[in-house]
């Protein structure tokens, strides 16, 4: 497995991380992974200035995973979390496509949990995914989130989101409830 080091984004790191984001969901170098949204969105995953809001914003941090080549670090993985209404929220997670399947999104998983619980100290996780994910959606379930059934429309005709590819999208909340007294 990939030994990581994890550290919080700064706004210098925001060009790495659009790039990142956008090769793990969007376009050919997507289809890489399993986690490609190709067939679904075009255009942009992440944009530059509602990163900037991420990172700089309270109880907000962009998780950076790193991992050590030849050169120095090597962006591996991110993940945004945050407070938002008394529970934490995931997003963006991302792995770089040609890592994918080898354990790294585990591991990032596990850091924004630890986050949340242990430094934010809320009692939940919760996020959004396209309800059609089928597969992304049995990763997140095996990892103990659950279907909530509340669903979200998809931001249609706002591209700092996507251009979508076809009419039905919508997201659906997961969530996750820390076992213990995090809270």
């Amino acid at each position: 497995m990939t030994t990581l080091s994890f550290r919080p984004a700064t706004v210098a790191d925001i060009p790495a991380l659009v790039t990142l984001v956008t090769s793990a969901y969007r376009g050919d170098v997507s289809r890489q992974g399993w986690t490609t949204e190709a067939d679904l969105l075009d255009g942009q995953r992440i944009d530059p200035e509602v990163l900037r809001q991420d990172i700089e914003r309270p109880r907000s941090r962009v998780i950076l995973a790193e991992s050590q080549d030849l050169d120095g670090p090597l962006l591996a993985a991110c993940v945004h979390v945050a407070e938002e209404d008394g529970a934490g929220y995931l997003g963006m997670f991302s792995v770089r496509p040609d890592s994918q399947g080898g354990g790294i999104g585990k591991q990032v998983m596990a850091e924004a949990e630890r986050y949340l619980r242990e430094e934010l100290r809320l009692p939940a996780i919760r996020m959004t995914v396209i309800d059609i994910r089928d597969e992304l959606i049995a990763f997140y379930e095996r990892r103990g989130y659950r279907r909530t059934g509340i669903t979200k429309p998809f931001p249609y005709g706002d591209e700092r989101f996507g251009i979508p590819r076809r009419d039905d999208l919508r997201f659906e909340i997961l969530e996750k409830v820390f076992e213990g007294d995090a809270a």
